[in-house]
Parts: structure tokens; sequence; C-alpha cells
């Protein structure tokens, strides 16, 4: 009996937590193969990179290493980027993998699939506006965050020099949960600052300017919701510009439509979500204007049954016309939908449609509050909570996400190591 490879391309939150289930069902199976391809060798839940950004959430330690994944799941891992997708032969192309000196360490690769899943996710919609590129930072992976901390850091320690002749302005375009998230973040990070070194800092020092292009904040989100959060951020001294769509930016702010120029040092660009440039028109596969591989209820692609796509990078209209959001909660139920249909297809059953069910949503302040909405069964219907119960919901989140990486004891270990480093490691990441 030959084997069977099953070939998932993307580690974020439902490719990784897919790898993992198909690993431990068939890791004692020496027919079926599960292969997760990745371009990065660590895992970070993208809802908190804008904690790794800021500081409060160390990467190198607090990310899943997918070799050691790999070996604890049962699949197989192939670091690399995907180039090339052949469907009459079945294989996929890996890129070559250089060292930082430009010496190529591992040769292009072709690997056969029976079954590929696409689940590269998303990245940051510039829209094309003139210098974002070039001078904003944006959250799309761990190293991207990384280089923002980098950043932060530094301008704290050169500020300090100059015993801060001015406040260190940083600009965040975008107020969805990343530009709202993120704001309130890193005001903790200069209350905390002051512990390490910084006492003669001010925390008033640091300006956060959040623009956004439409009425308010977290336009995706009910009124009552974004009026909290907006409450909140402009108690922790926030300044919130709505209705201030940006033209352009430089090296020292941004442009807006109306002419206006917003001075910021540091510029972040979080408004709006594509699938990945490469993905346009790739291999032939159907794609609409946000690059996204369009799917069928059974998340197979619309032109080759035997590739699939979930999370950010597939475009899935619902019965009722809407479409599935790109949020990790889809993301995760793609996961849980995508493998039963992989084992109903191996079993030779027809597969099921996927069923997207809200839960709600929820945005995390910080430690100084959370806002969000439940919806569903417990909230009999939809229901605005927060505070204490909205930060232990939105920590929920994560701790599902962990139990479908790693199952209930692995993620109860994670959660007391968790309160044990609180004692041990420093609240902020400090380089």
């Amino acid at each position: 009996m030959s084997e069977h490879q099953i070939v998932i391309v993307g580690g974020g939150a439902g490719g990784l937590e897919l790898a993992s289930k198909l690993g431990r069902k068939f890791k004692s199976d020496p027919h079926t193969k599960i292969t997760l391809v990745d371009r990065n060798l660590t895992h970070i839940w993208k809802p908190l990179l804008h904690e790794v950004a800021a500081g409060a959430l160390d990467a190198d330690m607090d990310g899943v290493d997918y070799r050691v994944q790999a070996a604890a799941s049962g699949f197989r891992f192939q670091p690399g980027e995907l180039t090339g997708l052949d469907r009459d032969k079945q294989i996929i192309t890996l890129a070559p993998i250089y060292d930082n000196q430009g010496n190529e360490v591992v040769a292009s690769r072709n690997i056969y699939y029976d079954q590929l899943v696409i689940a590269i996710g998303s990245v940051t919609n510039d829209f094309g506006t003139e210098g974002a590129a070039e001078h904003c930072y944006f959250l799309d992976s761990v190293k991207q965050a990384k280089r923002f901390h980098h950043t932060l850091m530094n301008t704290f320690l050169a500020s300090q020099a100059q015993r801060y002749p001015k406040p260190l302005r940083v600009g965040i375009v975008g107020a969805g949960a990343t530009g709202v998230e993120l704001s309130a973040e890193l005001h903790k990070s200069a209350e905390l600052i002051r512990g390490y070194g910084f006492d003669d800092f001010d925390p008033a020092q640091l300006e956060i300017v959040l623009i956004e292009a439409g009425p308010r904040i977290l336009p995706a989100l009910k009124d009552r919701i974004a009026a909290a959060a907006a409450q909140e951020l402009t108690r922790l001294g926030v300044e919130i510009r709505t209705e201030t769509a940006v033209k352009s930016v430089t090296a020292d702010g941004f442009v807006t439509q109306s002419g206006e120029f917003i001075e910021a040092a540091i510029k972040v660009w979080a408004a709006g979500v594509r699938a990945p440039d490469f993905l346009a028109n790739f291999a032939g596969l159907e794609t609409n204007r946000g690059n996204q591989l369009v799917v069928t209820d059974t998340l197979q692609t619309t032109r080759d049954p035997k590739v699939f796509a979930l999370g950010d990078c597939a475009a899935l209209t619902l019965p009722d016309g809407r479409r599935v959001p790109p949020r990790a909660q889809a993301a995760h139920q793609m996961a849980d939908c995508l493998y039963g249909n992989l084992l109903r297809a191996l079993n030779g059953k027809p597969m099921k449609p996927f069923v997207y069910k809200d839960h709600g949503s929820l945005v995390s302040l910080s430690n100084y509050n959370a806002v969000g909405t439940l919806m569903g069964n417990l909230a009999r219907g939809s229901m605005m909570i927060e505070g204490t119960l909205a930060r232990i919901m939105y920590k929920a989140l994560y701790r599902m996400h962990q139990v479908a990486i790693h199952g209930y004891f692995k993620t109860f270990l994670y959660m007391l190591a968790q309160v044990i480093n609180r004692r041990l490691r420093p609240r902020l990441k400090l380089h």
C-alpha cells in the first residue's frame, strides 16, 4: 500500500491546529504522512503579535517551535517558502534556503501531495498608499513585530540620553482590533519601562495617535463596544483621529487627504488585510480581488478538489450571502471542519459543508480593560461584556488555540509555567 500524503502550507492558527490534529491521528499509521510547510521556524498566535511588538510577549520563549511540535504530534515539518504549484503532477515547489551570508543551505525542493491545504494567512493591505511600505511598520509576522520592538526600545534609549527633548510620537493607521490593542499595549510599555532604569521617564512622553478613515474606531464591532473602547483609550491619553484618511506617508509622519500633516517618529500601518500577492491567479486557481482563494462550502478550491484553503487566505460566501470574516475563530473552525472532511475523504465518505458560528468579538486593552460581545446560547443572542469577564474570555480564546495544538494537559502546564514566569521574568522584554 502506497503512502498517502497530506501537505499543509502555512503554520498559522488554522494550519498548525490542523497539522497537529492530523499528526496525532495518524502518528502510528505508516501509510499516511502529514507534512507542514512554513517559511518560519516558530509560531506565535497572530492576535498576539501586537504584544510581541510592545514587549509584553517574548516570541523566543513563548513561541511554538515547529520541529518540536512536529516531533510531539507526529507530523513532519519542512521549512521553506511556497513558490510554485503543479496541479497536474500534484507537487508544490519550495524556494531555496540561504544563510545570513547569502550561501545556499537547502536547494529548491518539490513535495508531492494527495491533498494540499493552503493556509498562509493574510498580510496588511496598505492600498498602495504612497510611502506606506517604505516608512511604516507592519505586524504580519514575528519578524516584523520584533523589528518594531527593537525600534521602540532603541527610541526609548535615545530619548533618555537626550533627557527627552520632545515626546516620542507613535502614529498608528487603522483603528481595528490590531490598532486599538497596540495603542493600549504601548501605553502599558511606557508605564513598565520606568521600573527598568528609566525611572525619570514620564509615560506622558509617549504620545500615541490612532488614525482611522471611518467615523469611529473598531468599525467591525457594534457602536457601544467601540464607544467603550474609545472612552478607555482616551482615558489612557491616546489621541483618536477618526474620519482622517491618509494620503501619503513620509519619514516624519502622515499626510492626510485634507492636506494636514500628522507628525510621528514611529509609524505603524494596521488598516485592512489581503492575501499575499503571489496567490493572485496562483496555478490557475480562482481568486478574488483580495487575492484570496475562492473555496466551496467543503473548503475545496473551486477549480481543484484536491486543493483546499482555510483561514484568512480563503474566500467563502455563506448561504445567507455573508463572507466568512478573517478572524482567528474562523480559522479555528475551518481547521476543525477540514480535519473531519479529510478523514471522510480518506474513508470514501462525502464531505460536510462548513458552518460558521460567530461567537462574538473581543478586544483587549492590555491590563486596563477588555470589551466585546458574546454570541450564541450562552448569551442568548448578543451580549456586551466588559472588564474582568471580557479579559477572561479573551484569554480563553488563546487557551482554545493551545488546546488544539498541545492538548489539555500540556496547555495546563503552559498556564502553570506562565504563572511561575511572572515571578521570574521581567514584565517587559527589554531587548
